[in-house]
């Protein structure tokens, strides 16, 4: 899990070498022109987490209706639904989830365009679909998804950007903010606060994780990291959820990361955690300043909002990692997962 974790550097550039960013770049284009009303995404675990933040790019860059499929609809009840002038995109790392690539064959049957975005170019998904975008991450050792989530997020990312430039080419500008990610990705990880925030919460026996807007899915895959490597139950909520009744829960004794980034979503979270301080809660922001009411900050690079998810998630992934040896367990081979979970 260390070594996939260091490698997402490197993998934000290999996105960005010409190879890959042309082959993203000419499925845009063809997006652009097909110009669909809608897009609908199907995903699972990690996976589900980036198509979640695909779908905010999507409303927020493009200004189409975007949603997660519930594959179960599809694959046990047997629903059909009209997808006629959507873009059905399938996320998944592996590729080989059934329930996935039926829901594309079902989208594409109706007449939905289709994408699968994978890091298997040879994968049941990508067969089904009429367009695929390999997400380069190269093998992942471990279990916990770490570079292929990231990977993910950046393909994703260059796909809507390119969709929205209307022949696939990024702006000049839209390339220049990328190229730089990569560098900033490293000095994020050079930080050694995750690590040691991990013996603080080594004994806890809950998280409450939270963001909003793009943050949001940052703040599922956190808890989702916990669950999986510390076997931590951890519960994520978007910022304005968590006053709707689950703000009861949080007291000084239940950790709150917090991602809070520079921009309209980071400036509505500081209303809720003022919220959550008054209740004495113990808060670790994620972001690039200081905020009010946190005891502790994991520190990533001011960016562009829709870009810090390439970078909130690292030390959170960090963190997860070093909490989970600090407990005692091996989070390479978390107890009854597998690399490739198959769902009917």
């Amino acid at each position: 899990m260390a070594a996939d974790i260091a490698e997402q550097p490197d993998g934000f550039a290999r996105l960005l070498e010409p190879e890959n960013a042309d082959a993203i770049a000419r499925i845009a284009a063809v997006i652009a022109e097909r110009r669909p009303r809608h897009v609908v995404f199907t995903a699972r675990g990690t996976s589900d987490h980036a198509a979640l933040y695909a779908a905010y790019l999507t409303e927020i860059r493009l200004g189409l209706p975007a949603g997660l499929a519930s594959p179960s609809a599809v694959t046990l009840f047997g629903a059909r639904p009209d997808l006629s002038g959507a873009l059905v995109i399938g996320v998944s790392q592996s590729g080989g989830s059934s329930d996935l690539a039926e829901v594309l064959r079902q989208a594409r049957a109706s007449g939905a365009l289709t994408l699968a975005v994978t890091n298997a170019p040879d994968s049941p998904l990508t067969g089904v679909a009429e367009l695929s975008v390999d997400v380069a991450a190269g093998h992942e050792r471990a279990v916990a998804a770490t570079k292929t989530y990231t990977a993910e997020l950046f393909a994703l990312l260059m796909l809507i950007e390119g969709v929205r430039a209307g022949n696939g080419v990024l702006p000049a500008e839209e390339r220049a903010a990328l190229a730089a990610l990569p560098a900033l990705a490293q000095r994020t990880l050079a930080d050694p606060t995750a690590g040691q925030l991990a013996t603080r919460y080594r004994f806890a026996a809950r998280v409450v994780t939270t963001g909003r807007g793009y943050a949001y899915p940052t703040a599922r895959e956190a808890a989702l990291k916990l669950m999986e490597t510390s076997y931590l139950p951890a519960l994520a909520f978007s910022g304005a959820d968590l006053l709707h009744g689950p703000l009861a829960m949080t007291d000084p004794d239940v950790p709150v990361l917090a991602v809070v980034g520079a921009g309209p979503g980071g400036t509505a979270m500081r209303d809720v955690l003022a919220r959550v301080g008054e209740r004495g809660a113990d808060v670790v922001a994620i972001g690039p300043a200081d905020v009010s009411g946190a005891t502790a900050r994991l520190v990533v690079p001011e960016v562009d909002e829709r870009y810090a998810p390439l970078l909130d998630i690292l030390p959170l992934q960090q963190l997860a990692l070093a909490l989970a040896l600090a407990r005692g367990e091996d989070p390479d081979a978390p107890r009854g997962l597998h690399k490739v979970t198959s769902t009917l």
